[in-house]
């Protein structure tokens, strides 16, 4: 009962952070407008990352994440891929809904590894939320840790299938005004991911200059 009890706890606080708006969810949204599956492949290269980290962690990685070299680093390798996303689909049109998914499933699966790589808000939620939540698990037992990590993973995978499933049923069901509301979408979550990158750059040059 005690890990049962764990793992709803695990839930609850994996999920407040899962569902909070940011980077990975404008991007899920906006993909997800082209693929039903954009969600769980950013989940799956998500999990590419998040796994080992949670092993890295346990074994003292989270004191890597407190110098500021690595913060600035991280923010602004994150800022920057940040604009870079934000920039292309302010750009980008609607794509034909009759076209080829293959090179963009592939995007999105390289979207969900580069953007929790180099997202600090991300690596702090780890190095800290996180890691106490590791910790709990192991004094638990190795059961309890592996289906800490698993159950955290599948919070991240569940949400975001959902949100690119959703975003992909409202662009598909809205007939010949599909390509407005693309657009509509494409615009709000690349001024999103703008806001993002300048807000992670911005507090990578505070580091930097203070």
């Amino acid at each position: 009962m005690e890990i049962v009890a764990f793992l709803f706890k695990t839930i609850i606080i994996s999920l407040s952070g899962v569902m909070a708006p940011g980077a990975v969810t404008a991007a899920t949204i906006a993909q997800g407008t082209r693929s039903r599956w954009a969600g769980t492949l950013i989940a799956l290269g998500h999990g590419v990352v998040e796994i080992p980290l949670i092993f890295l962690l346990m074994a003292g990685l989270g004191l890597i994440f407190e110098i500021d070299p690595v913060k600035i680093t991280i923010g602004l390798l994150g800022g920057g891929f940040l604009l870079w996303m934000g920039i292309g689909m302010l750009r980008q049109s609607p794509p034909d809904t009759d076209s080829p998914r293959e090179a963009f499933n592939k995007g999105s699966f390289t979207t969900g590894v580069v953007l929790s790589a180099t997202n600090p808000y991300f690596l702090f939620w780890w190095a800290t939320v996180g890691l106490n939540l590791a910790i709990g698990a192991k004094e638990l037992g190795v059961t309890a840790f592996i289906l800490f990590a698993v159950v955290h993973w599948l919070c991240d995978l569940i949400w975001l299938s959902i949100l690119s499933i959703a975003a992909y049923i409202t662009h598909k069901s809205a007939g010949l005004f599909g390509q407005k509301i693309q657009r509509g979408i494409l615009l709000f979550c690349g001024i999103a991911l703008l806001v993002f990158a300048v807000k992670f750059i911005c507090d990578a040059l505070k580091l930097w200059f203070l």
